[in-house]
């Protein structure tokens, strides 16, 4: 989120109760599916070198690849199949020219390798610097984007998957803390909070936002680095759909770790929701039953929803991206859900409408 744009527990208070509830509002759908997002190099667009470095590593050229359709990055990563069957997932960059790609992987590695064991987390194999190119090996999940709507039971299972890491990142190991993570409430000073520059007049009014309430938005996006900085533990920083994976067993996936931050589990947890409201799913009920969210601040989904619509919606509003020719729509749907959900929940006159019951 900050960087970018397990199957269900009956145990008590790790499920939030999402199956139960049917759709209570009309289905929104993001402009392209996530998982056809990304525009990536194939296999034999990356230098000779590093082709054979990765071959070596594999015991043989590879006898399949499967490049990610989905993300909005432009650095290679596929599935590799090696000749005797064994997969990895490799995501590779240039030094030269994709240079922030490079230490987000390789600030990826260090972190996963840290997180706590037995967690829902792809772990790092192997890396490798080979032609000008640095290529980081991770298992491969063998799983699919969540699709869109959502389906209640994978929802159910993400949201499980997400109660057991943040339980996890509540009390994170000491060589995890070590590493030089940023803190989610600098982040927000820096990066997230635009309403502020909106009333300023420093940014123009995304369109979308035209008749909203500014002051309460502002007033709304400002309490976000206090609570960030009162939270302890860690947060994912980034959960979106398109960084889960469900395997066939049903269990969900946490992949892309490169933004981990110090943070509340909360603030994940509201950004994850989105595409459930964008659904017509309660997503009301799955934050506040979510075990991530105990003991937080009364309004904080609503801070949350307030500087995410400002985040988006502002990033949307910039040029066209070399990252991925769809970011900026998929930025704007993004806004447009945050703002729909906070209007909603303050029954600010324009919030999407529920269905008749």
């Amino acid at each position: 989120m900050v960087g970018s744009l397990a199957e269900p527990s009956d145990a008590p208070g790790r499920r939030a109760p999402v199956r139960q509830h049917g759709a209570v509002r009309a289905i929104s759908l993001p402009p392209v599916p996530y998982g056809s997002t990304a525009v990536r190099p194939g296999w034999t667009d990356l230098p000779a070198g590093l082709r054979e470095a990765l071959a070596a590593r594999l015991g043989g050229p590879p006898a399949a690849v499967r490049v990610a359709a989905g993300g909005f990055t432009s650095g290679f990563a596929a599935v590799l199949t090696g000749p005797a069957g064994a997969r990895v997932f490799v995501k590779a960059a240039a030094l030269d020219g994709q240079r922030h790609l490079v230490d987000w992987y390789a600030h990826e590695a260090a972190i996963l390798a840290r997180l706590p064991a037995g967690l829902p987390v792809p772990r790092p194999r192997w890396a490798l610097t080979e032609s000008g190119w640095y290529a980081l090996a991770l298992d491969a999940i063998d799983g699919h984007t969540p699709r869109l709507p959502w389906a209640p039971a994978e929802l159910d299972a993400a949201l499980a998957a997400y109660a057991e890491v943040a339980a996890a990142l509540a009390d994170p190991p000491a060589e995890l803390v070590a590493l030089p993570l940023p803190r989610l409430a600098d982040l927000a000073r820096d990066d997230i909070l635009w309403w502020g520059e909106v009333a300023a007049g420093r940014e123009p009014l995304p369109e979308p936002a035209a008749g909203a309430p500014l002051a309460e938005l502002v007033a709304l996006e400002s309490r976000l680095p206090g609570y960030a900085d009162a939270a302890p533990g860690l947060a994912h920083g980034d959960l979106r759909v398109d960084n889960l994976l469900i395997d066939s067993d049903g269990r969900a996936w946490l992949c892309d770790w490169p933004w981990l931050c110090h943070g509340p589990g909360w603030f994940d947890l509201a950004g994850l929701l989105l595409t459930a409201y964008a659904s017509g799913l309660d997503a009301d009920a799955a934050f506040a039953g979510h075990p991530a969210a105990a003991g937080a601040p009364r309004d904080a989904l609503d801070v949350t929803l307030a500087a995410l619509a400002g985040y988006y919606l502002t990033g949307a509003a910039a040029g066209p991206s070399t990252a991925s020719p769809h970011l900026r729509a998929h930025q704007r749907w993004s806004g447009e859900q945050a703002l729909g959900w906070l209007a909603e929940r303050r029954g600010w006159p324009w919030a999407r409408p529920a269905l008749p019951s």
